[in-house]
């Protein structure tokens, strides 16, 4: 049975196998294009992932590359159909539901069939580790909640919804990295920011999660360029993409001399920050700061 949590991963897998299988027969991305009377625009976006293929067209495809084994023939048809499912996910885009961006979307589709995740944030906490106040505040900054409630309310949901990705069975490996001003910018308020701190914490103690902080005392360093996310794969070493976001638009880099920048820049920021045991030291130190900030408010 192929696991369907994740419909981007089984693409990858289909798409894989099918671009082996392809390359074995000797066969170029056009020859196969033409005898199957598809757009060469089609058969790069089958192999690369970008979109799934029917059944059908499968069917019609696996003799073209010699594949007439009856297992195999079935473990590829059952990867083309899970390839196709809906996602929990997917609910929240179209129809009377229409409350997320399409990339967003996207970056959870890749958060689910990621192997590991490295994230750089310099402004705000990191969506996936945000609690609910916490969310709900930053949304509330880019909405007028007076008029569209609803829809922060629903993308709040949708930021908590996928804290289950963390403590999955199949969980990804987690590297989170924040700028201080992060952790010690209060957004909301001194309460909110202190149980979104301890939340971090609690965070951090999974096998799978680390989170780190570069200090003020770093000065300048390679991520004020900007927050940058790094998705790996499963399926080899060179499998990934780069998730960026800027306020002209969300943008995705798939190309390997790029990403090998931002691999580099990631572990230049990596060397800016301080350790896991020292990074919780300090998440202690300024949630109790704004515990205390707190109750100074409310006395």
């Amino acid at each position: 049975m192929v696991d369907v949590a994740s419909p981007l991963l089984q693409r990858r897998r289909l798409s894989n196998e099918l671009k082996r299988a392809r390359q074995a027969k000797g066969l170029t991305q056009e020859q196969v294009a033409r005898a199957m009377e598809w757009s060469l625009s089609k058969m790069i976006r089958i192999e690369n992932a970008s979109t799934g293929i029917s059944t059908n067209d499968l069917k019609a495809l696996l003799p073209l590359y010699d594949i007439t084994d009856d297992q195999v023939t079935d473990h590829l048809i059952e990867l083309a159909r899970a390839a196709r499912a809906r996602s929990w996910w997917s609910g929240y885009r179209g129809g009377y539901r229409d409350v997320a961006p399409s990339t967003l979307l996207q970056l959870i589709e890749y958060e689910y069939a990621a192997a590991s995740i490295k994230q750089f944030e310099p402004v705000f906490i990191p969506g996936i580790l945000q609690t609910e106040d916490y969310a709900r505040a930053v949304l509330a900054n880019y909405y007028d909640e007076t008029r569209v409630s609803d829809r922060v309310s629903e993308l709040v949901e949708l930021r908590i919804r996928r804290e289950e990705l963390l403590s999955r069975e199949t969980a990804p490996q987690f590297s989170f990295i924040v700028d201080e001003a992060v952790i010690r910018r209060v957004v909301g308020s001194p309460a909110i920011m202190s149980r979104q701190l301890q939340r971090l914490i609690e965070v951090s103690e999974l096998s799978n999660v680390t989170v780190e902080v570069i200090p003020f005392s770093e000065g300048l360093h390679a991520g004020m360029r900007g927050p940058v996310k790094i998705v790996e794969f499963a399926d080899g070493p060179e499998e990934r993409i780069v998730f960026l976001e800027s306020p002209r638009g969300d943008i995705v880099v798939d190309d390997s001399k790029e990403i090998a920048k931002y691999l580099e820049a990631y572990s230049q920021i990596k060397e800016s920050s301080l350790d896991r045991q020292e990074s919780v030291d300090l998440l202690k130190q300024i949630a109790d700061d704004m515990a205390v900030l707190a109750d100074g408010r409310r006395a």
